[in-house]
């Protein structure tokens, strides 16, 4: 009997039953194929996924060995790769050698190029979708594109030939590559554009934007100012230190204790910080933007560098050593691209060797045959906002100028092509001064019921200088300073040192005068009025007076973004200055090695120095802390036994510790967690006593107040707090500023979840280095199908934002560079992590291990080392 038989011969009731049974057995063998099949085609689509993904990494590495066939050459270029994929050109003549250098970075970091001439124009959320809308936004409000295309129609015809050639070495490179590009493009499922010599000016630009971006601060600036007691505004914004050295002076004694910490000192532009008569941008919008621009791009840094010459009197070999650092953000891959140039020129030989930026010819740090060169960031101050007088709206909307008259505002109709969505239709109205086209950025701020203009030194197509030809072709110092005279921007701090022993200083880089080209007017930290007279620009800083200074006599020479002006120098440069530690520390260094101890230095030491992690101030707050606890009265830190044990060992560790932020120590996440904590237990109380901030945000918002609080120098500023304990600062809620602290150290073990036995803590699990790959990275199950390391991931680092090796989570050190004038075969240099983006490439992160430990590689430049160091021979032909 089969098993529908015997349910027909059952009872009703029964048959029922038996059939739900025999149902429910098929359901579960159903789901369990089911099952079966899914957990199959999920392994089979993973596996193919894997397949799929590796295939198309290993299409899209680039040839190293034989020829290609490059049309626009007139004759063979010869590209020869180091062990770490170094592209050693060497061309028969100019043109052909910038064709090849576009041709051959275009191998490696083809999507990293596309990707940052879109950043810059403002064309992400066509490839990535509408969470790029925000900052394509942006972009199209800051003109930057604008800004390329005015440069570009005013470019001298030497500069555009370039361009041209190097765009055409990135087309063929597209070209070549067109049947199997890198994995970004074939994941976003888009082609790249030709390349055109706006791409190039593009790029240029975003260093600029990263570099000078600073109208944020003078906006945040405005807000904290309103909301402050005017009597305590002035501590925040120190403009210098008893702690600074600028490059041009005499030797200081840095190395004497300071007893007793000046007062900040304040500058003729304190006097501007009065309660705006105007209302200032609504904060959640001046945040908003903050996290757009990644403007600071982690608390305490400033995008700059340390550079450093010291003479051939106190090194081993008897000529200069010259060491650069620059510190900038950290992406995968980083921004520099290591290549060496070389080809007969029509006044002799370009033969240089450094970092290039790719998307632009040429070395932008490096050295040449006869000089080597170093930046660090200036900081000047080369943006500035005006409110503007408007009347009308839409079309019909004027504004006022100077003399009194009206003019219509200008109107650039921008449109964001978006993925997957509608395009965004973008009106950006403009003003004009000193006949330069001035965007209206208000429309950053939703809030915001003022006209908001921006003037920025990009807005002259005169100040965006793409060419470094004839900065890699000087001869000596003196010709590099000479070819930086034309340099429009970003304002930088040039250290150089030649083969003739000579080493120097210049700042570069147009600077704007204010008011008066004689008696410069003081720069206004925040919004001024669009009619003032004394803010708009009338000129630019001679170049020979910017801050120089050639062959000192103590045969040193080093900046790193603190201030570099005398007490009388004439103009204005900035007032947002970098904190002075990491400058004061390299001047200690040098000095007691090469004129107290008389030592004789050499390129280790130099590498020594720039992965130095002590910190003098870190150091000093360490002690205050401990002495805080030590005499605290309040009850909660004396008489609950748990929190006054964890407490006296806070103190203890940080007694005695020795100054170095090293990883895996625990004072300096101590004392790192307490800084951060300290700011809002200061500012919170005096926010929250504001009118204005109580009606402006909603409860609890008012702790977004001290992330406004964005300036250059406050690591001085919190430093003389701390020192100075000025009873105006002290909370109601803490009879002293022993308890303050003592507070400050017990919230930050709590909130930054310290372990119970705090000597267990390490510092490099607390502020870790975390760089990522900005697409990769955004799913782990493509991280999972890649199968491959796509970035170093969370890694535990020493350093902290005043160390000399200067660092946050995703910033950092982007190369690090030592030229030896002795020798430039023994010159140094290491990327973060490698010449390749692509995963499969043994250059995408070869060079990782060196920067994390610090280590680093020969630079070979000579034809006997190139051809030595030489592991594939690449012949680019007509």
């Amino acid at each position: 009997m089969n098993p529908y038989e015997s349910i027909a011969a059952a009872s009703p009731e029964e048959a029922r039953a038996a059939l739900q049974v025999r149902r429910r057995r098929i359901f579960y063998r159903l789901v369990g194929i089911f099952t079966v099949l899914l957990v199959l085609c999920v392994t089979v689509g993973f596996f193919y996924g894997r397949h799929w993904t590796r295939q198309a990494l290993h299409d899209a590495l680039p040839q190293l060995d034989g020829s290609i066939s490059v049309s626009g050459l007139s004759a063979p270029v010869t590209v020869q790769r180091d062990a770490h994929g170094v592209p050693h050109l060497r061309a028969s003549s100019l043109d052909d050698l910038v064709m090849a250098q576009g041709y051959v970075t275009a191998q490696d970091r083809l999507w990293q190029m596309d990707a940052l001439r879109r950043h810059a124009a403002g064309n992400l959320a066509e490839i990535l979708g509408a969470s790029l809308i925000p900052h394509d936004r942006a972009q199209r409000t800051l003109q930057i594109r604008a800004a390329a295309d005015r440069a570009l129609a005013t470019l001298p015809p030497d500069q555009l030939h370039l361009l041209e050639r190097y765009a055409a070495g990135v087309n063929a490179s597209i070209a070549t590559q067109s049947a199997h590009l890198p994995l970004e493009f074939r994941l976003l499922r888009y082609e790249p554009a030709p390349w055109t010599p706006r791409d190039s000016l593009l790029i240029g630009l975003v260093m600029f934007q990263d570099l000078t971006n600073s109208f944020p601060t003078q906006l945040n600036r405005e807000a904290l100012t309103a909301l402050l007691p005017s009597h305590l505004v002035g501590d925040l914004y120190p403009v210098d230190s008893w702690r600074d050295h600028p490059p041009a002076q005499p030797t200081v004694d840095l190395t004497a204790p300071q007893q007793d910490i000046p007062d900040v000192p304040l500058d003729e532009s304190q006097t501007k910080l009065r309660k705006p008569s105007l209302p200032t941008a609504n904060l959640d919008d001046l945040l908003a933007l903050q996290e757009t621009l990644k403007n600071p791009v982690c608390e305490g840094c400033f995008a700059g560098s340390n550079d450093w010459v010291i003479s051939g009197a106190h090194t081993v070999t008897g000529k200069p050593l010259l060491s650069n650092d620059m510190h900038l953000a950290h992406n995968v891959p980083g921004i520099w691209y290591q290549a060496d140039l070389e080809a007969p020129t029509a006044s002799g030989e370009l033969h240089v060797a450094g970092v290039s930026l790719p998307g632009v010819p040429f070395i932008i740090v490096g050295h040449n045959a006869h000089v080597a060169w170093g930046f660090t960031n200036l900081g000047a101050e080369v943006q500035d906002v005006y409110i503007e007088h408007t009347r009308g709206s839409g079309d019909t909307m004027e504004y006022q100028s100077s003399d009194n008259t009206w003019h219509p505002v200008i109107h650039q109709r921008e449109v964001i092509r978006v993925k997957g969505a509608k395009d965004v239709l973008l009106d950006v109205p403009a003003t004009q001064h000193g006949g330069v086209t001035t965007p209206i950025v208000s429309g950053m701020f939703p809030s915001e019921k003022r006209s908001l203009s921006l003037r920025w030194t990009i807005y002259d197509p005169q100040n965006i200088t793409p060419s470094f030809y004839a900065i890699n072709t000087a001869t000596d110092g003196a010709s590099l300073v000479s070819a930086f005279s034309t340099f429009g921007g970003p304002a930088q701090n040039v250290v150089y040192a030649d083969d003739q022993g000579h080493i120097g200083y210049h700042a570069v880089g147009k600077i704007p005068i204010r008011g008066n080209i004689a008696t410069p007017s003081p720069i206004s930290p925040v919004p001024s009025d669009a009619l003032d007279a004394t803010q708009e620009w009338v000129g630019t800083i001679p170049y020979d007076q910017l801050p120089r200074a050639s062959d000192p006599p103590n045969g040193i020479l080093a900046t790193a973004n603190s201030r570099v002006t005398a007490d009388d120098y004439p103009y204005p440069i900035t007032l947002n200055w970098a904190a002075p530690y990491r400058n004061e520390r390299i001047w200690k260094v040098l000095t007691a090695r090469a004129i107290e101890t008389k030592d004789k230095l050499t390129a280790d030491d130099m590498l020594a120095l720039q992965t130095d992690v002590y910190s003098d101030v870190d150091h000093v707050i360490a002690q205050r802390l401990a002495y805080a606890i030590d005499h605290t009265t309040k009850p909660e830190f004396t008489t609950d036994k748990v929190a006054a044990k964890r407490l006296r060992q806070a103190a203890d560790l940080l007694r005695d510790w020795n100054g170095n932020v090293d990883a895996d120590a625990a004072a300096p996440a101590i004392v790192v967690a307490t800084r951060a904590t300290l700011w809002p237990l200061l500012l919170d109380p005096q926010l929250k006593s504001q009118p204005e901030m109580k009606s402006d945000l909603q409860p609890g918002a008012h702790r977004t107040g001290a992330a406004l609080y964005t300036w250059g120098n406050k690591a001085y500023a919190e430093e003389w707090l701390i020192m100075h304990t000025p009873s105006r600062w002290l909370p109601p809620a803490y009879p002293t500023w022993d308890d303050l602290l003592t507070a400050a150290v017990s919230k930050a073990l709590t909130d930054d979840h310290a372990p119970i036995d705090l000597a267990k803590w390490r510092y490099g699990q607390f502020r870790p280095s975390d760089i990522e790959h900005p697409i990769y990275s955004q799913s782990p199950l493509l991280q999972r199908v890649l199968g491959v390391p796509t970035s170093p991931g969370l890694q535990p680092q020493s350093g902290d934002d005043v160390t000399v090796k200067q660092v946050g989570r995703n910033f950092g050190p982007s190369e690090r560079f030592t030229a030896d004038l002795s020798d430039l075969d023994h010159s140094t240099l290491n990327l973060v992590l490698g010449e390749s983006s692509n995963p499969l490439s043994a250059w995408f992160m070869d060079q990782w291990p060196a920067w994390y430990h610090g280590t680093t590689f020969p630079l070979p430049f000579s034809r006997s080392a190139v051809d030595a160091a030489t592991t594939h021979t690449l012949t680019l032909t007509p």
